[in-house]
């Protein structure tokens, strides 16, 4: 314990270290709540707007395709006009489109409105994490980077108890109504919130050496690291922008394919073995076996909470039991899961606990292996020059998967039925299950060089 608390800052650095950094793991929340808020939304709005499945999906996912936008452009906006500029830009992307969909009367103006949510929540995927690392003193950077990984599970769990507690408010038709609109038009007040911390938090210091302006980034650097560190780590950030000089051209590099390959591999599987589905749809997989709306709700909110406590042990568990392991044990427990799953929708055991136990597998072993492990990699296994570009290309196909995933599952379930769904998700789990096994290193205990030198 002792030696714990030796690796913190100075007393007195520590409470502003941890504001900072909590304002900018705030995004998480956001990220978390804007892109579940359509979980109970979508029911409603399908009544009210007659959607056939696929127009269901297209509601569902019109948000994760600004995501891929606002992805691709937030790194080049934060470099040219700087991390906090652009932070305060998506709070306004959060809360304005917020606003917006939840007052529109047209399935058109809706969709709109999302794509611009997603804007900011694609830019805040990127930046908020960018930005803790960038401020963080290093010895404490992992535990406060995490802050934001929590933050996003906190802010899904947050959004199911209000979409619960809202369709309580009415009866069905007061939902299909107002109901919808009074969820995703929640999101304004947190939004503003975060709005207003940012005015409150420092500029990232090594933007601002970048910008060549270093008083003012060894200003901020001094109040987090104290004057003697700040000069080491100053020199530091200065001795990297200068050899940084990645471009697209060097992710061509033969020995860089491997870890290019298994970047956006996990990237991809993270999201087509079916998370998302189970996120967004969670209330209307539940109805379409029986379960009343508001147990519907009662049950997404369990799978909330079990995704929080077994993201939690991930964190506790992988630097001990490492990468490679974690993900293999844990996607073999998402096979399992899926399965079985399929086996209840197949042989109409859905009438009873079944179908939730086999979910609630499905997202504990989820949580601890393809939730947070693909991002710890992605950080691990990309030669410094080039680790933003490829970083930048890897989310990129996240999102794409998140994009295909959103927007086919309506489809699926109405067409194919609930089991083959889950068997598609589990064709996938297994495949990336087989590529874990005979392509992915462990990273555990090994420095950024030695990983880089294996490729």
């Amino acid at each position: 314990m002792t030696e714990e608390i030796n690796t913190l800052p100075a007393k007195n650095r520590l409470p502003y270290i941890i504001l900072i950094t909590s304002v900018a793991a705030f995004g998480g929340f956001l990220f978390g709540y804007d892109t579940a808020v359509i979980a109970g939304a979508i029911g409603y709005l399908q009544v009210k707007f007659n959607l056939s499945p696929l127009m269901v999906g297209w509601a569902a996912s019109s948000a994760i395709w600004g995501c891929v936008l606002g992805a691709m452009s937030a790194g080049y906006l934060s470099d040219r006009y700087g991390r906090k500029a652009v932070l305060i830009g998506t709070a306004v992307l959060f809360a304005l489109p917020a606003y917006g969909s939840a007052v529109v009367n047209d399935l058109t103006s809706f969709i709109i409105m999302r794509l611009l949510g997603g804007i900011g929540v694609g830019a805040a995927s990127m930046l908020c994490p960018m930005y803790i690392s960038e401020i963080a003193p290093s010895r404490i950077r992992g535990r406060l980077v995490t802050l934001y990984q929590l933050a996003i599970v906190l802010g899904i769990n947050i959004i199911y108890v209000i979409n619960l507690k809202i369709s309580q408010a009415g009866d069905e038709a007061w939902n299909i109504e107002y109901g919808w609109r009074y969820m995703l038009g929640s999101e304004v007040i947190p939004a503003a919130v975060f709005f207003v911390l940012l005015f409150f938090v420092p500029e990232s210091p090594r933007w601002l050496a970048a910008q060549a302006k270093d008083e003012a980034a060894k200003k901020i650097l001094e109040k987090i690291n104290g004057k003697v560190v700040a000069q080491e780590i100053f020199a530091e950030i200065s001795e990297s922008l200068r050899d940084e000089k990645g471009s697209l051209s060097d992710l061509m590099d033969k020995k860089l394919r491997k870890p290019l390959l298994i970047g956006v591999v996990l990237a991809l599987f993270s999201q087509i073995t079916g998370i998302n589905a189970v996120i967004y749809y969670a209330p209307e997989i539940f109805k379409s076996i029986g379960f009343g709306a508001e147990s519907a709700f009662t049950q997404t909110i369990i799978i909330g909470l079990v995704n929080m406590l077994f993201t939690l042990v991930a964190i506790w568990l992988i630097d001990r039991a490492g990468r490679r392991s974690l993900l293999i044990w844990g996607v073999a427990g998402m096979i399992i899961c899926l399965f079985a799953t399929g086996i209840c929708f197949h042989f109409h055991f859905d009438k009873g606990p079944w179908v939730l136990i086999f979910i609630l597998g499905y997202i504990a072993s989820f949580a601890v292996s393809l939730g947070p492990i693909p991002w710890v990699l992605m950080s691990e296994i990309f030669p410094t020059k080039i680790r933003g570009i490829a970083m930048s290309l890897a989310t990129l196909v996240l999102w794409i998967g998140v994009v295909a995933i959103t927007q086919l599952t309506p489809y699926f379930l109405g067409t194919f039925g609930g089991a083959t769904t889950f068997w598609i998700f589990m064709v996938n789990a297994v495949i990336i299950w087989i590529f874990t096994l005979k392509k992915i290193p462990e990273t555990k205990n090994r420095t950024l060089e030695e990983i880089e030198r294996s490729w």
